[in-house]
Order: structure tokens, then C-alpha cells, then sequence
């Protein structure tokens, strides 16, 4: 078991080091050729930005997946299995659509049309729902115009929620990389701890799911150098549909009866088997949510669904005095409470201390949000580590004016068209000056 883990990693690391080391020259090539959208309303970000970090995204897909292919124990993935062939081909279709939608702006319908088409590409190559686990009663077998409709619903629908909680900078990276987080111990578990090799194209890629999203966070922090763009979004929400479909249609439910004592034993007692049914949701859980509660919140106030407002709930976490960063940490822990909230309780369902811990992180998840203007103050002895707001008051006062009494004056340069700014998210040009916008209209 000890070799495939030192596999993973090596995919892991080759996939955040190829995916880290692309973006920089992409974020430059973003620049060269206009991929720089104009600050909308409903953005919460101030300076023009370039996108397509998607691109920078699918090269370490693509690494990740050929350093698999030349391992020893991962390349019976792909011999054994056409679904990295599969996932490679849709993940190729819809990042280029992308990448066109990043440049420049496609109509929703031709990009909905283009994750259906990519979804129906990998059930053309067998990655495909076969069958259902459901509780109680067994293994349900779907025709294959049913295995195909729900295997494209998924893949849309998943996409979909990728994109809409793409809202603050690091927000869909983060919350992708620890579903896919949760995804791998849970497949690493059914395909070592079952011996179902049916598991393993899942667990391959979960894996470079997360090093996708690791590779590309660190330049996507706030504030960021650069956005994924839907090149991105689409891509990492696709490989997230496609590591479900993988293991939840193909992992047939009675080679776990071996160990519960019949079909309908292991379907109840085996929570594994039909969690990756409910894994996506913890994507999708946070942007539906949203989605649902914009609905009513517009229709409330006699306004048409589709209206603009500032009511998302990153805008709300903003509105309560959250900063930036504590709003996308906040999201983070609560994606992170849900899904390996749900891969610890497929283990031991029947464990009270579970139930007990997730309550307790709830309740504290809660007491953070009504916290807002809560900052952690260091100890005295550790103050010149950390960053001024995090220091007593008096002593950063005092170290600030100390610094400007000893650094010398400098003269004021001129800033060229086309070098960074200050945080390096101005692309061209100096820091440009945007009006308020907390009153203006969202899209979204």
C-alpha cells in the first residue's frame, strides 16, 4: 500500500509544480492579448484582472495524468480502464470553450450546449453511470439513455456550481481542492481497503484534482494576480463530475456485499458506496443554496429572479465586516465540515462522537461568523513575525512610526503603461481609481 501513496504524491507534486510554474507566463500571456474584462457591478475586486488561469490549470491535468500513465502501480489505470482517455477528451472540449468564453464573452447557451456535449463525449468512452445504490433496497441497473441522461446532468450541474461560487479570489480553487480532498480518502479507502480496482480512476483523479487547484492558488490568493476565468471553473468542475460518475457508477455494490453479509446489508451498513452521490454537494451545497435564497430574496421584493443585487452570500459576509480573506476562510471551513464530515461518517456511521464533533464545529463555524471584527492579537515576543494588523495597537503605532522616521524619502516615479501595480493585479497602466459600489447591481 506504501508504493501507490508515494504514486499519489509524486502525481500530486509534479501536477501543483506544472500548474504553479504555468501561470506566471500565462497571466503574462492573458495580458498580451486583451483577456482583461472591464470591473463589472457585482465584482468585489477593484483593479482589472486577467483570466485564464484555466489554461495553466489543464497543463497540469495533462501532466498529471501522463506521470500517472509511466508509474507502476497507476498505469494499470489506464490500461485496465478508458475513463482517463475519457475524462482527457471532455476536460479538452470544454477548457476550449473556455478559454474562447474568457476572450470573449460566449452567449450561456453556447457554453450549456458545450458541457453537454463534453459530458455526452465521456459516455461516448464508457465513463458513464451504470447503475444506482440505494439504500434498502439494492443495486438499481439504468438503461443506457438513462445512465447517459444522469451522467450529463451531473456533469452540468456540477459545472454550473463550480462556476457560480467562483465569486472572491481562491473561493472555487479552495473549496474544489477539499471536496477533491475528501474524494481521495474516500476512493482511496473502496479501491485499498475493499480491493475494488473499479476505484482507481477515481482516486487518479481526485488526486490531480488537487493538484490542479494547490498549483493554482497560490497566485490566486487576495488579492489575486489572476482569475481561472470559466477556462478554469468548467475544467476543474468537470474532473470533480468526472471522479463521481467514475466511482459511483462503475463500482458495482456486490463486491462489497462480500463483506456485509448481502446486497442490502452492504448498501445500508456501506455508506461509501452511494456517498459519492453526495460528495458533489458539498460544491454544490454552498452555491445552491445561494442560488435558492437569491431566488426568494428577488421574487420577495416583487423583482424578477434574474435581477442584479449585492445579496450573494459572499456579499453578505463582506456587508457583516468580514474582510476578504476571513470570508473565503469561513466558506473554506464550512465546505471542509461538510465533506470530510460525510467521508468520516461513511466509516463509522453508528459513531455518536462523529455526530458530536460536527455539531460542535458547526456551533463554532456560527460563533465565527458573528465575529467579524474579531482580529487574534499575537504575543508581544512574536509581534515582528506577523503583519501590523495583527499586533497591539500601541506597538504597531509605535513601530509604524519608527519605520517612517527611519526610511529615507524616496522620489516618485512614474508608473509605464503596462507594468503592475502595487498587489501586481493591475495589468496595464497605474492603479486606476473605481467608484463605490455597494449599492449596484449583481448579475448573479
Amino acid at each position: 500500500m506504501g508504493q501507490p501513496v508515494r504514486e499519489y504524491l509524486l502525481t500530486l507534486c509534479v501536477t501543483v509544480a506544472v500548474t504553479y510554474l504555468l501561470t506566471g507566463p500565462v497571466r503574462k500571456f492573458a495580458i498580451a492579448v486583451g483577456a482583461m474584462p472591464e470591473i463589472r457591478a457585482r465584482d468585489v475586486h477593484r483593479e482589472p484582472t486577467p483570466r485564464l488561469g484555466g489554461i495553466a490549470m489543464f497543463g497540469g491535468l495533462c501532466a498529471g495524468l501522463l506521470v500517472a500513465d509511466h508509474l507502476q502501480n497507476l498505469n494499470g489505470v489506464f490500461e485496465l480502464s478508458n475513463e482517463p482517455r475519457a475524462l482527457l477528451s471532455g476536460a479538452a472540449l470544454i477548457w476550449l470553450v473556455g478559454v474562447l468564453d474568457d476572450k470573449f464573452e460566449l452567449d450561456a447557451l453556447i457554453k450549456l450546449g458545450a458541457q453537454m456535449i463534453s459530458a455526452g463525449v465521456m459516455c461516448m468512452q464508457g465513463l458513464t453511470i451504470l447503475w444506482i445504490p440505494v439504500p434498502w433496497i439494492g443495486t438499481v441497473a439504468l438503461t443506457p439513455w438513462q445512465g447517459n441522461l444522469l451522467t450529463v446532468a451531473l456533469v452540468v450541474i456540477t459545472i454550473n456550481a463550480v462556476n457560480f461560487v467562483d465569486g472572491l479570489d481562491g473561493l472555487a480553487a479552495g473549496m474544489v481542492c477539499i471536496a477533491a480532498g475528501a474524494f481521495f480518502l474516500y476512493a482511496y479507502r473502496i479501491w485499498f481497503g475493499y480491493g475494488i480496482e473499479a476505484a482507481a480512476p477515481a482516486t487518479l483523479f481526485a488526486a490531480i484534482l488537487m493538484g490542479m487547484c494547490l498549483g493554482f492558488l497560490p497566485h490566486n490568493m487576495h488579492p489575486a494576480r489572476i482569475f481561472m476565468g470559466d477556462s478554469g471553473s468548467m475544467l476543474i468542475g468537470l474532473v470533480l463530475a468526472a471522479a463521481a460518475i467514475s466511482i459511483s457508477g462503475q463500482v458495482d455494490p456486490d463486491a462489497m456485499a462480500l463483506f456485509a453479509g448481502g446486497e442490502r446489508n452492504a448498501t445500508h451498513a456501506m455508506l461509501p458506496v452511494f456517498i459519492p452521490l453526495i460528495l458533489p454537494l458539498t460544491i454544490i451545497a454552498i452555491p445552491m443554496a445561494d442560488l435558492v435564497l437569491a431566488v426568494v430574496r428577488r421574487t420577495w421584493n416583487g423583482q424578477s429572479p434574474f435581477a442584479a443585487d449585492r445579496g450573494h452570500l459572499h456579499h453578505r459576509l463582506l456587508e457583516l465586516g468580514h474582510s476578504h480573506s476571513r470570508a473565503v476562510l469561513i466558506m473554506y471551513f464550512w465546505s471542509g465540515l461538510i465533506a470530510f464530515g460525510a467521508v468520516a461518517y461513511s466509516v463509522h456511521s453508528t459513531s455518536m462522537w462523529i455526530v458530536l464533533a460536527i455539531a460542535a464545529l458547526s456551533a463554532l463555524g456560527l460563533l465565527l461568523l458573528l465575529l467579524p471584527r474579531f482580529s487574534p492579537r499575537t504575543p508581544r515576543w512574536a509581534e515582528r513575525l506577523v503583519p501590523p494588523r495583527y499586533r497591539h495597537a500601541e506597538r504597531a503605532a509605535e513601530a509604524a512610526v519608527q519605520d517612517a522616521s527611519a526610511a529615507e524619502p524616496e522620489p516618485a516615479r512614474p508608473i509605464a503603461a503596462g507594468v503592475s501595480g502595487v498587489n501586481g493585479a493591475t495589468a496595464v497602466g497605474p492603479r486606476s481609481r473605481f467608484p463605490d459600489r455597494r449599492k449596484a447591481g449583481s448579475s448573479r
